[in-house]
């Protein structure tokens, strides 16, 4: 395992970075007092807040922590598909009683000015969404003491994460809520995500950096689990979506765990990218229409989610989720540090007692 990551836990557990307001500063701080990773989401906001958010994490932790940025994306040719789904959607406008958003609000999410922020200000860890940066961004962020994590979906993507110079990878398998973080979003390839199990193997053994496992995990024996088949830790997010330190609109943790919310699919309707979260009524109507544009969708839906979620309407929301999310436990982020790594380690020493795995060195147990 990579020092420059494993050093900076004191258990393998790895918030991940959820962005729209659900990883704020509270979170991050507490899963990082507690010896996780905490992250900060830099998505969907400026440079400006992104950096005051980092400020305000600083004043609540001494404890290592890192900062999510999505990848700017190419430019959508097909906009006549945007200007039907935007044709489609105004009956949700009407009912909502708002305006659709603009789908030409930009599409690089001040990548260039959150980095230069980065580089003026380093934090201990930055992790890329959507894509991989140039060599060049890795090296500055190197010198400036920062490690460098890109998630990668497919074995292909994490070789080419590895051959940028980044020092770890996240293996996000097809499990994961939230956005899939697919380097080029192929239509073509809807449905042929793949499980975490077998992806951790897959990049496992396509590069030498170190993975970090990232999809679906909800319990310390899967955390075991992942580390098994060789991760050096794990990325939760949906186990952390429901703490009552996350940024999340009450009505989406409630919805975690509501009978009435039976699954997820993968779907397109509310960004335009691949995103897995829970079947509900936008989902089921307009996710078969939705074209492949993000983040022009995604500017498009904005009014009408934010709209919903002020009326407390599940049924108009991006619910985010992984498939684990029955088992979400609404605990303090602390605590269900706490109660991860216990379970880690209760999954460690009953595996080793049946002589599996050679016991917690060969599981990346606690530093």
């Amino acid at each position: 395992m990579s020092s420059a990551l494993t050093d900076l836990l004191l258990h393998p557990i790895v918030q991940a970075p959820m962005a729209g307001g659900v990883s704020v500063p509270q979170l991050a701080a507490a899963v990082s007092e507690a010896g996780g990773l905490g992250f900060l989401a830099a998505g969907y906001k400026t440079a400006d807040g992104m950096y005051q958010e980092i400020k305000q994490l600083r004043s609540l932790t001494a404890r290592p922590f890192g900062v999510n940025v999505f990848m700017p994306q190419p430019e959508y040719a097909e906009s006549g598909a945007v200007e039907v789904y935007a044709h489609q959607l105004a009956g949700e406008a009407a009912w909502y009683e708002t305006e659709l958003g603009d789908p030409d609000s930009g599409r690089d999410d001040g990548f260039d000015a959150k980095l230069a922020v980065l580089l003026d200000n380093p934090v201990p860890v930055v992790s890329f969404h959507f894509g991989v940066p140039s060599p060049e961004v890795f090296d500055s962020l190197r010198r400036a003491g920062t490690c460098t994590l890109v998630t990668a979906t497919t074995a292909e993507e994490a070789r080419a994460v590895e051959r940028a110079g980044a020092d770890a990878v996240i293996a996000q398998g097809v499990e994961a809520g939230g956005h899939q973080g697919t380097h080029r979003d192929v239509p073509e390839n809807d449905g042929a995500g793949i499980g975490l199990l077998s992806l951790v193997a897959q990049i496992r053994e396509a590069v030498d950096i170190p993975v970090v496992a990232a999809g679906g995990i909800m319990r310390g024996s899967q955390i075991a689990a992942v580390l098994a088949a060789g991760a050096s830790a794990a990325q939760l997010g949906t186990a952390f979506l429901a703490t009552p330190e996350s940024g999340a609109h009450a009505v989406h943790k409630q919805a975690l765990t509501n009978p009435l919310f039976t699954h997820t699919e993968l779907t397109r309707a509310f960004s335009g990218r691949p995103g897995r979260g829970l079947v509900n009524r936008f989902l089921r109507e307009h996710g078969p229409y939705a074209p492949a544009a993000y983040p022009d969708v995604h500017h498009l839906t904005s009014p009408l989610r934010k709209a919903a979620a002020k009326a407390g309407d599940a049924q108009g929301m991006a619910l985010w989720a992984g498939q684990g999310h029955r088992l979400a436990r609404a605990l303090p982020a602390a605590e269900l540090v706490e109660v991860l790594a216990a379970e880690l380690d209760a999954a460690r020493t009953a595996l080793s007692a049946k002589g599996g795995l050679g016991g917690p060195g060969r599981l990346g147990g606690r530093r």
